[in-house]
């Protein structure tokens, strides 16, 4: 017993290594928003010194303390280590906001920094336009950085950490995807992957600021719009713009970040379009969120609620797509139409986006699997000794995988279930309720009601506040990634 418990503690101490240097460099990325902050004067800049200074020292402290600990990680230890970086890296990420912004409290700070890394983009502050920018600069950053996944950021760059590298990127990416690996490394994968990342980045960019935007705003609406968060530097959001040009390149780079960044990485190897075209999941997720928009433009125009169905077309494309991909920008207050299209664009946030992509949901391709595992389902019923295979794209799908996907939407519709319960046994109501629990879990930001687009989380108590933070972080991690470090199996020897 004793020598397990000795065992124990020097993996856990292992971890604590790479987590150290984790939140070291951690702490270096607060550099550019330290930057813009002394460049425009805005008066935060006390604030990110002291963060970076607390961040490294911890992080530092943490990894020499430990260095006599390094070793190769299993796939136990990727998983605990994920989710100290999730849970515990938002500590440090509120400490500027903290800092910079009067009468926030502690709970709210690290609600804002949790729904930044988590790409969520749900919100409890007001008056954006009047924040220190860089204050903004970092709330948006923290959506690029946390799109990707900082673990895969680690895995590419770091490799000299001495981790297992194949651990941490299954435990950071979740879920069906069609390829583990695309190059004989790991490092060299998620390098491809940030590289892609990067470049479509550089062409965000460039598309808002030709489009109109200043640098800075075309840098913070690219950080919000490649990570798909939704922080936006304005309270009104896209509707600060008003600018049809600036809509029309936000959804062209919504729907690019939705695709899996696999077919992308794939498709500039190759210099060819055919990945787009034989990928199956992009398919019917540009399908589904095209085709939901023009629908909802269909319907708000014969309701009466725009009389130009071009305006119609113009709201309903950029919203629809802006939630179905869990991105959570907004042109307008969709919480104010007829609730059938918030709740169709609530319903669409939670299956809508790719696997390997940047946003939230149980994404498009377990929607398939289960669709197909139904009319499976159904055949046998009718046939009972027919043989049917659950196939994606023509591709045969393994039972196991099935199980699987089965196990997940048991467990991702509980959670919801059980965020909307815990809400409305404080007194919240059910629609406010409901909709927070989807969005959070889904890592979409806005919900319907009293958390809808044009209003934020302030309104929540912090008991509430700590429920939707849990919830984004199972939500980003996809579920299980979290969930399985609390149970007993987990610790078991």
């Amino acid at each position: 017993m004793a020598d397990f418990r000795s065992r124990e503690l020097h993996r856990n101490l292992s971890v604590l290594h790479v987590f150290g240097l984790i939140t070291l460099i951690f702490g270096i990325t607060m550099a550019l928003p330290l930057g813009v902050s002394r460049w425009l004067d805005d008066g935060a800049s006390a604030g990110f010194d002291r963060a970076i200074a607390i961040t490294a020292a911890a992080g530092a402290v943490t990894w020499l303390s430990t260095l006599r600990y390094r070793r190769e990680l299993e796939i136990r230890d990727a998983f605990l280590l994920v989710a100290m970086v999730w849970a515990v890296l938002p500590a440090f990420a509120a400490l500027p906001l903290h800092s910079a912004i009067d009468g926030l409290s502690a709970t709210d700070a690290y609600f804002e920094a949790v729904s930044g890394i988590t790409a969520t983009g749900a919100t409890v502050l007001s008056g954006l336009d009047h924040l220190p920018p860089s204050i903004n600069v970092w709330r948006t950053q923290m959506h690029w950085m946390g799109g990707m996944g900082l673990i895969v950021l680690a895995v590419a760059i770091l490799p000299l950490l001495g981790v297992g590298g194949r651990q941490l990127f299954k435990a950071e990416t979740p879920g069906p995807m069609k390829e583990s690996r695309l190059t004989p490394r790991l490092a060299e994968t998620a390098k491809g992957l940030w590289t892609i990342y990067g470049l479509l980045s550089l062409a965000c960019w460039l598309a808002y600021w030709l489009a109109g935007m200043s640098g800075l705003d075309a840098l913070m609406h690219m950080f919000s719009t490649m990570g798909l968060g939704g922080f936006s530097s304005y309270d009104a959001s896209y509707g600060h713009f008003d600018s049809l040009a600036i809509e029309v390149v936000a959804i062209c780079f919504m729907l690019a970040s939705g695709i899996n960044f696999i077919t992308h990485f794939s498709a500039l190897r190759g210099r060819s379009l055919q990945p787009y075209r034989r990928d199956p999941e992009a398919r019917l997720f540009i399908g589904v969120t095209v085709g939901s928009g023009v629908l909802i433009a269909v319907y708000l125009y014969f309701l009466g609620v725009y009389e130009d169905p071009l305006v119609a077309l113009r709201y309903a494309m950029f919203n629809t797509i802006s939630v179905a991909t869990t991105t959570g920008f907004a042109s307008t207050d969709y919480g104010a139409w007829p609730m059938f299209a918030g709740l169709w664009l609530l319903f669409l946030s939670s299956f809508a986006t790719c696997a390997g992509s940047t946003g939230g949901g149980i994404k498009i391709v377990r929607a398939a699997i289960l669709y197909q595992q139904v009319y499976r389902e159904f055949v046998r019923i009718l046939h009972p000794y027919a043989v049917t295979q659950v196939k994606v794209g023509g591709a045969v799908v393994q039972n196991n995988i099935v199980f699987a996907v089965l196990a997940f939407l048991f467990v991702y519709i509980a959670t919801i279930v059980i965020t909307t319960l815990l809400l409305v046994a404080t007194n919240l109501d059910v629609v406010t309720a409901f909709s927070a629990a989807v969005a959070c879990v889904n890592n979409t930001g806005p919900g319907l009601a009293d958390v809808g687009p044009a209003t934020t989380y302030a309104v929540l108590t912090d008991f509430q506040t700590w429920v939707c933070t849990f919830a984004m972080l199972l939500g980003r991690l996809e579920l299980f990634t979290l969930l399985i470090v609390f149970t007993p199996v987990f610790w078991r020897k």
